[in-house]
């Protein structure tokens, strides 16, 4: 391995506003609300406020699923947020989330409107106010929440190290990019080691567990689906439990719709910017509203 750099850090660390990278424009130090900015609310007694990244279609697919299964209280309108413009330094996004990350929920439902931030905390909290996805026995409750914790606390290897290194920093490091791949190697053969024996991540089950862990390790067996050609960088074909899993899911109805709301990048007919009704998936795609 050939010798990165000669940087020597400081004995103190200072901000450096135009430190590259394709988010530096937005990344700084300090939380908190850049700008005074009210969040829209819709309708529905759930507000979502997001964008179609990993994070987020997790818990539009939660929603999808919910719906598909009968369960109207889990009408939704799907707030767009640009996370390259700076929206989720808005005051009244940092309100509901002061860690300004998507997707962040307002569910009016309650006496009083109850916040909900972080997407592992959004699944779980529409999986117990609707009885649904997430497993009443003991064990496979257990099983199911080792697994979605396991995923919130795996994807930053992932996403901000990994997909950082190898597909946003200014330059290419080869220890990051090499240490990261490594992790997440390891992270897929824990995955296709237990979906060897499991249908579904709490086993014969489908849960939130597999709604949080499909939209960053199922989709990153596919072939430009994240970090561009990551999936062959990775080999992530070879990992063919994933692959079935992966695949398996992909087939669901309410998947397919919840994984192109708040969508602004793709073909066209799988951008749904907005939802705020279910008649939106057939009108109001950015193909339909081009047309």
């Amino acid at each position: 391995m050939s010798n990165a750099s000669d940087y020597t850090p400081p004995s103190v660390w200072k901000w450096n506003k135009e430190n590259g990278g394709r988010f530096a424009n937005i990344n700084r130090p300090i939380a908190g609300p850049t700008h005074d900015k009210e969040l829209p609310v819709g309708k529905h007694p759930l507000q979502l406020y997001s964008l179609a990244t990993p994070n987020g279609v997790k818990v539009t697919i939660m929603l999808e699923e919910l719906l598909a299964a009968g369960h109207s209280g889990a009408e939704y309108d799907a707030w767009l947020i640009k996370i390259g413009d700076g929206d989720q330094f808005g005051s009244g996004f940092v309100g509901v989330n002061p860690n300004s990350k998507i997707p962040a929920l307002m569910d009016h439902s309650t006496p009083k409107p109850t916040r909900v931030f972080e997407s592992g905390a959004i699944l779980l909290y529409l999986a117990e106010k609707f009885g649904a996805f997430l497993p009443k026995d003991p064990a496979k409750r257990t099983e199911a929440l080792n697994w979605l914790f396991w995923q919130m606390g795996s994807a930053p290897y992932l996403g901000g190290g990994f997909g950082h290194f190898y597909a946003y920093a200014p330059f290419k490091i080869e220890y990051a990019i090499d240490r990261f791949a490594m992790e997440v190697k390891r992270q897929l053969d824990v995955l296709d080691r237990h979906l060897a024996d499991n249908e579904y991540m709490a086993g014969e089950e489908y849960s939130i567990a597999d709604m949080a862990i499909w939209p960053w390790y199922g989709n990153l067996t596919l072939p430009g689906a994240i970090y561009n050609d990551s999936a062959t960088f990775l080999e992530a074909h070879t990992y063919t439990n994933v692959v079935r899993w992966q695949k398996q899911i992909a087939t669901r109805d309410p998947v397919k719709r919840g994984r192109i709301v708040n969508r602004r990048t793709g073909e066209l007919e799988e951008q749904l910017h907005e939802r705020h009704d279910a008649s939106d998936f057939d009108t109001k795609t950015q193909d339909k509203l081009a047309g």
